[in-house]
């Protein structure tokens, strides 16, 4: 966290509200077609591993395979999509630095950090992610003490060489600590299927996440998508100890819902009350602590105040439907988490264009808000009415899916 936000403030302050929200537009638009990479694949991978250690060095190798083809896709499309989403607004050249630097070489990080997870080394995990941010620290104080006003372009640069290193450095280590991959294609299918289902759910929450500010880029403009941006990105930082609480429980989850949904879900209150608890108090100091945002960030940032003022209850909301959502996707009903979320994204995207419109950033967050409060009631009336319909056993024919299905 320390090291994210020394790199956030720095890349900031050099940019400035305009520059800054044309990267954070282009990163967000990416972000939310990464899920179908990375995020399924590595979900696969932990699921599988976490059940059966032994399958780890074929589960590794095809999941590089998937990883690499559909990286590569990925980035064609989000090149192609880029200039129709944004209008115009950002240059090409800062589309194609930031996708390499995400889709590919952040997605190997990611699945080197989903290795370590699958078997229950977190340390290694942590490593990972701060080797990571230690680069683009290092990248940003490149840009903050030699270059008094820096392009989007020129950051995104810096930033993809940083991403190249670490991921570089985290299949390495993954090599050498859990053993070299191992290509297994008659799994490939079942794999890349299942890994989808996971990947509608993921790239869903990335939707409602981050479309909005490519949105406020093409819907109004790139001052405003900056303002907006910068606090998300704050609130962001803050859920990050929520984020880790459920990431060091995921396997457990695989655990405990192999049992049942109702086995999960009893695990899942036992972290529930953990986050919503911090929920509440570090959403509650980004609200009275928002006024010293442009002491922080720099008076060109003057106004973001409000927007973390409107933004700080997401803090608590999504620790409340992360344990939900991930109890039923440890109890494989993986599909109907990702209807719900597919549903919201949907919601949240016509919110978007109905009310940036109207009221710019404002508009951003309540869409926001909405979303994420309907997750809550969502996931909870679903984990609420499966749980209750399920047999003494610990199983319903009639409601548990088979492995890899909707």
């Amino acid at each position: 966290m320390a090291l994210q936000a020394a790199y956030f403030v720095m890349i900031a302050r050099s940019l400035g509200p305009a520059q800054y929200g044309a990267f954070v537009a282009v990163a967000a638009l990416i972000a939310a077609a990464a899920p179908f990479s990375a995020q399924g694949v590595g979900a696969v991978l932990i699921k599988n591993v976490s059940r059966d250690r032994k399958c780890f060095a074929e589960s590794l190798g095809n999941a590089i395979l998937m990883i690499s083809g559909l990286s590569s896709a990925l980035l064609i499309l989000v090149f192609v999509a880029c200039p129709l989403v944004l209008s115009g607004k950002v240059p090409l050249l800062l589309v194609l630095l930031v996708g390499v630097s995400d889709l590919i070489f952040g997605g190997m990080v990611n699945l080197a950090g989903y290795a370590f997870q699958a078997v229950e080394v977190l340390g290694k995990t942590a490593r990972l992610a701060a080797i990571q941010s230690g680069m683009r620290v290092v990248a940003a104080l490149v840009v903050f003490v030699s270059f008094p006003h820096p392009s989007a372009v020129f950051w995104a640069a810096l930033y993809l060489g940083s991403s190249c290193v670490a991921a570089a450095y985290a299949l390495a280590v993954v090599f050498l600590h859990l053993g070299y991959p191992r290509l297994a294609p008659a799994r490939l299918r079942t794999e890349l299927v299942e890994g989808f289902n996971f990947s509608v759910g993921a790239s869903s929450a990335a939707i409602y996440n981050n479309l909005d500010k490519p949105l406020l880029v093409r819907l109004g403009t790139l001052n405003a998508a900056g303002l907006y941006a910068i606090a998300y990105r704050v609130v962001d930082l803050a859920f990050q100890p929520v984020a880790a609480l459920q990431a060091s429980a995921y396997s457990k989850f695989f655990q405990h819902g192999s049992r049942g949904i109702a086995s999960s879900a009893r695990y899942g209150k036992r972290l529930l009350f953990i986050g919503v608890g911090y929920g509440i108090i570090a959403g509650g100091t980004l609200f009275f602590g928002a006024p010293l945002f442009p002491f922080i960030f720099g008076r060109q940032f003057a106004g973001s105040e409000e927007a973390l003022n409107w933004l700080s209850p997401l803090v608590f909301l999504r620790a409340a439907h992360y344990c939900y959502s991930n109890a039923m996707t440890g109890a494989d009903f993986q599909g109907l988490r990702s209807c719900i979320q597919m549903a919201v994204a949907v919601m949240n995207v016509a919110l978007n264009v109905w009310l940036i419109p109207r009221f710019s950033w404002r508009g951003a967050a309540w869409a926001s808000l909405v979303s994420d409060g309907l997750l809550v009631l969502s996931t909870w009336t679903a984990t609420v009415i499966l749980s209750a319909r399920m047999t003494p056993s610990g199983r319903s024919g009639a409601l548990q899916p088979e492995e890899g299905t909707t």
